[in-house]
């Protein structure tokens, strides 16, 4: 296929890479991330609007930080919905891989299908690694031939491909995934936090944990991140914030109690405050450091 891939940060740079490499071809835009130079030099074409883009590819991929921006990509001046609307939608997909408000995503679903096009909405859990090791887990919510049409280019990203649902269930899923990723870090940070406030040696601490029933790929690598102050962002607690601030506003319209979720939340908000909303998720530990006067590496 030639694919738009429009977004092409921390995430979406090494999924378009392994696209490319796959053999598609791969269009970007210059108005969002400037274009990688990886990319260019290996042949992708560099558009100057999501428009343009549109009108030379059979598939649409965006990997955007928030719902406004993947609305102005689509919807805006020189948008995608121009370019289908110029160079004919049908049999064109449009696939949104960026983690966003499941509502919204309904109704941008349905504006996109009226056009012709098929939408699916495909949010990624693995972070950086998972995008660069083409391990992503992809959940995706859209209609099951739209779906099928996609899977060879969701395969060349991820591993654990499912189809969750209509339109939307991809980005209800993605909200669930970030609960339990959020919970995990905070009980790693806990752990490791209490572990060493005792005496022991948070090292060797996570590496017993490894073993047992405990064991996950929190501990695994972000235990590991915790212990050696490597906060370089894989994900960015700032878009954790988002993605949880899309839990709790959801939970309150369907009435559910997420008292977990908040406290978490509570404390990415102490690691904004203290000037970290780029530091890596990870660095949730740096708040419960905080509140307990003790550093596991000092």
């Amino acid at each position: 296929m030639k694919i738009a891939f429009i977004g092409t940060g921390i995430m979406g740079k090494p999924m378009a890479i392994n696209l490319q490499k796959a053999g598609h071809d791969i269009v970007l835009t210059d108005h969002f991330n400037p274009p990688p130079v990886e990319l260019v030099e290996a042949g992708a074409l560099v558009c100057h609007s999501p428009a343009e883009a549109t009108r030379l590819a059979d598939a649409i991929i965006l990997m955007v930080p928030n719902t406004p921006q993947v609305e102005d990509v689509l919807f805006g001046e020189n948008g995608v919905e121009a370019g289908l609307n110029e160079s004919g939608a049908a049999g064109k997909l449009v696939i949104d891989m960026s983690s966003i408000s499941p509502i919204a995503t309904k109704a941008i679903a349905a504006r996109v299908n009226e056009s012709g096009a098929q939408y699916l909405d495909a949010p990624v859990s693995g972070g950086e690694v998972g995008a660069i090791n083409a391990s992503l887990s992809i959940m995706v919510g859209g209609e099951q031939s739209a779906f099928d049409k996609a899977r060879p280019l969701f395969e060349v990203m991820g591993k654990n491909i499912t189809l969750v649902g209509e339109n939307g269930a991809g980005q209800t899923c993605k909200v669930a995934n970030q609960i339990i990723v959020a919970l995990n870090i905070e009980a790693v940070s806990e752990a490791l936090v209490f572990a060493s406030k005792a005496g022991a040696d948070p090292a060797r601490v996570r590496q017993a944990l490894l073993g047992g029933f405990a064991n996950s790929k929190i501990l695994e690598v972000h235990g590991e991140r915790m212990v050696e102050g490597t906060f370089d962002p894989g994900f960015k607690i700032t878009l954790h914030q988002k993605d949880l601030d899309l839990a709790l506003s959801g939970a309150k319209e369907l009435d559910v109690a997420l008292p977990n979720t908040a406290n978490a939340q509570e404390l990415f908000e102490d690691c904004a405050a203290m000037g970290g909303q780029n530091w890596d998720h990870s660095a949730l530990i740096k708040a419960i450091e905080k509140r307990s006067g003790h550093s596991i590496r000092d």
